[in-house]
């Protein structure tokens, strides 16, 4: 009992050194997460941008994230734009676990809540691994031809290695087309500007963020889809290899009839996205617990 209760003791006191750390560093934690908006944002307009390019002609390709920040380091004073983008995917992954441990968005404890939160907190996991990789390319350690389908059909690998390995991996493919069916509703109902602070918004700028929102939420949607069902068929076959990142999912976007038209539209889509990020980095409703 005296051990139970010292240990209840010393989670309280942790969560209260947790609390007022993150009270004093407040300011800098919402300045990272606002520049972490505009990182993101620059990701996925440059990702849509070379797919757009690709759809219309020569000089644009189809990639991922790792793909854009290889593409942005190979820019004009490229190493110094590459480290401020990490910076900013460090302060967006920050500001995700403060979303999942602080509970900075009030998501509560209940089943729900829950959910979002872990959602948060793998969000987190996964900007801090993209920021770790625009780190590694500027200090040229990371790979060069490293890219999310790869790692995807590595952990596949690794899951479809076990008893239980594919269930896992098609429970997985279903939760990622879950995510998507669930953009598709935000972006249907924009339920996405209750996060924005819009009184402080001209109406022209709420209108253009409303649009560019429900069409890149839309966009996420489609993709979603597509990388679930790459699961699920990855699962249903035992072979990792039919999982697929980003990449693969721009391949069957121009693989279907009227393709080039296809993944325009979609390319679009996040580029509309990444502008949307923008409007996060500048008006969304930012701020820790008191």
């Amino acid at each position: 009992m005296a051990l139970t209760d010292a240990a209840h003791s010393a989670a309280q006191q942790t969560a209260a050194a947790v609390h007022q750390a993150a009270h004093q560093s407040r300011p800098w934690v919402e300045r990272l997460a606002r520049l972490g908006y505009a990182a993101k944002g620059v990701v996925y307009v440059v990702i849509g941008g070379l797919a757009l390019q690709a759809a219309l002609g020569p000089g644009g390709k189809t990639t991922d994230p790792q793909g854009a920040l290889r593409t942005i380091l190979r820019q004009p004073a490229g190493a110094f734009l590459l480290g401020i983008v990490a910076l900013g995917l460090a302060g967006y992954a920050l500001w995700r676990f403060a979303q999942a441990f602080l509970d900075a968005e009030n998501k509560g404890r209940d089943a729900k809540g829950v959910v979002k939160r872990i959602g948060y907190g793998l969000s987190g996991i996964a900007y801090t691994g993209l920021a770790v990789t625009a780190i590694g390319l500027i200090r040229g350690t990371a790979g060069a031809g490293a890219s999310s389908g790869a790692s995807t059909q590595d952990w596949t690998a690794r899951f479809l290695a076990h008893p239980l390995g594919p269930w896992l991996v098609a429970l997985t493919g279903a939760v990622v087309i879950a995510i998507g069916v669930n953009s598709l509703y935000v972006a249907a109902t924009a339920k996405f500007m209750k996060k924005l602070g819009t009184a402080q918004m001209q109406p022209r700028e709420r209108k253009a963020a409303e649009w560019v929102g429900r069409i890149g939420l839309a966009a996420r949607g489609i993709v979603s889809g597509i990388l679930g069902g790459f699961l699920i068929y990855a699962a249903l076959r035992s072979d990792p290899n039919e999982a697929r990142g980003l990449a693969g999912a721009w391949k069957v976007l121009a693989q279907q009839p009227f393709g080039s038209w296809l993944l325009a539209l979609v390319a679009l889509g996040f580029v509309a996205y990444g502008i949307y990020a923008f409007f996060e980095a500048r008006y969304r409703r930012v701020a820790l617990p008191a």
